[in-house]
């Protein structure tokens, strides 16, 4: 038996247990899935360049392959890929410049309690 850390998505025994296991769960996911990626306000390019974004931010192997496919699927280029992938790292190592906001507040209100504490 193969024990990859991922198994492969066309994986059909995984497919029928997890029918099996929450069929109606399973049925409105796909169904929330084609409702979020069907055209509307934002095109079919647009969408998948957002999920290929999210993908990387989320670390989900499986769909950084589905959606970078899809990206490339509704035309769009190589370097539009990427440059989603790069979005998406900036607003991840936004989030830890940002939350360092509470690390600044956490040390002063430390340094404030042992300056009262000295006192």
């Amino acid at each position: 038996m193969d024990h990859a850390m991922y198994p492969s998505m066309g994986d059909l025994d995984i497919a029928r247990k997890r029918r099996a296991l929450a069929p109606r769960q399973l049925e409105a996911f796909r169904a929330f899935s084609a409702a979020a990626f069907a055209e509307g306000e934002l095109d079919a390019r647009t969408k998948q360049l957002i999920a290929v974004a999210v993908a990387h931010v989320t670390q989900c192997p499986y769909c950084i392959r589905g959606h970078t496919e899809g990206a490339l699927k509704a035309g769009a280029t190589e370097g539009q890929v990427m440059e989603a992938i790069w979005v998406a790292a900036e607003m991840r190592a936004g989030g830890a410049y940002a939350h360092s906001a509470l690390a600044i507040d956490q040390m002063a209100q430390h340094a404030q309690a042992a300056a009262g504490t000295q006192a």
